[in-house]
């Protein structure tokens, strides 16, 4: 597991002005040229992708970290459905420990078996979920299984062998594109170019960005005790400490918007898919616990009635929900009724 001090070393190196980056400046060119080549072998036929039954939505960033892609997928599942599409979605599985690939997943998957977003995209949109390595045969799998209008491939924008009709880029606009510079020596799998070729670019919060992006917020929209159900505001938490945990891909996101709604917060930042136990929910001062959704489903089990979900859904205006939707659908050949 990621110590909070390497975390915090890379967290300097990507996003503030350390002199190391320049150290690492070379290894972030090879890296950036191996990239580049792999694109250039796919859009000349060297490599081949796989094309689809249904139209391909591809959902992804240019940069590490989390930047709230899995959240958006959810929206655009529902924006989807409200317009009578039948969504399948196809994941990774990151961290998942089964045998096989890829893995059909239901609202009661083990987590452990095909991991935790999966998981929880199947619970929260309904939709058909297929998790695997290879997005192509899942794709081709799902595709198999469930007859959909459209497939969305959550966190795949570097995954080429998947053929896509539409991109989408979500960044996160407080931490924008970091120093710039590729990995290791910046936080990026791409150049920030690549963000010129998506069809749309998704910026979660923040000021990063510029005229046609589609800017969303995280909203609070429910949170309810991981052993009882019961269900309170958020605000009223705001009496004494609480303790905030979150094995998410950007942590200090979740400890920034409770603390926006005026709560007092202790952090306890994990690694990212992070394997959760009771040990890592027990503390020694008192306070409610609270945790992320996508770290919940692997809590039910032994989670304490001090724990509590904190569902966070990304939102958009009527304006730019509409402009997309519209952009959307009609790049991927579908009416806009």
């Amino acid at each position: 597991m990621q110590s909070p001090a390497l975390a915090q070393l890379f967290s300097d190196l990507w996003y503030g002005d350390s002199p190391l980056r320049w150290l690492l400046w070379p290894l972030a060119a090879l890296y950036q040229s191996l990239s580049r080549l792999r694109r250039v072998a796919y859009a000349r036929g060297w490599l081949r992708s796989v094309e689809m039954d249904a139209p391909v939505i591809v959902v992804g960033n240019v940069s590490v970290g989390g930047t709230g892609k899995t959240p958006f997928v959810i929206w655009l599942a529902e924006q989807l459905k409200q317009r009578r599409r039948r969504v399948g979605i196809v994941t990774r599985g990151y961290r998942g420990k089964a045998a096989d690939w890829p893995r059909a997943v239901t609202a009661d998957s083990d987590p452990r078996e095909v991991g935790d977003e999966p998981v929880l995209l199947a619970r929260r949109t309904g939709c058909p979920v297929m998790a695997g390595p290879d997005r192509a045969a899942a794709a081709a799998a799902l595709l198999a299984m469930s007859p959909v209008d459209v497939l969305l491939s959550d966190d795949g924008l570097q995954h080429y062998r998947l053929a896509r009709q539409f991109e989408i880029a979500v960044v996160d606009g407080v931490r924008g594109m970091g120093n710039g510079l590729c990995l290791p020596a910046g936080p990026l799998r791409e150049p920030p170019a690549r963000l010129q070729e998506v069809d749309a670019i998704v910026v979660n919060s923040g000021t990063w960005g510029h005229a046609g992006v589609f800017r969303g917020e995280p909203v609070v929209t429910k949170v309810y005790n991981m052993k009882t159900g019961a269900v309170r505001q958020l605000e009223s938490f705001r009496q004494g400490q609480v303790h905030a945990v979150a094995g998410i891909g950007n942590p200090q996101r979740f400890f920034d918007l409770l603390a926006d709604a005026g709560l007092d917060v202790l952090p306890h930042p994990l690694e990212d898919h992070a394997e959760l136990g009771p040990e890592q929910l027990r503390f020694d001062e008192p306070g409610a616990v609270l945790i992320t959704e996508k770290d919940a489903v692997k809590c039910e089990q032994f989670a304490s009635e001090d724990v509590w979900c904190v569902v966070v859904d990304l939102a958009f205006d009527a304006g730019p929900t509409a402009r997309l939707m519209r952009l959307v659908l009609l790049e991927i050949g579908a009416p806009s009724a």
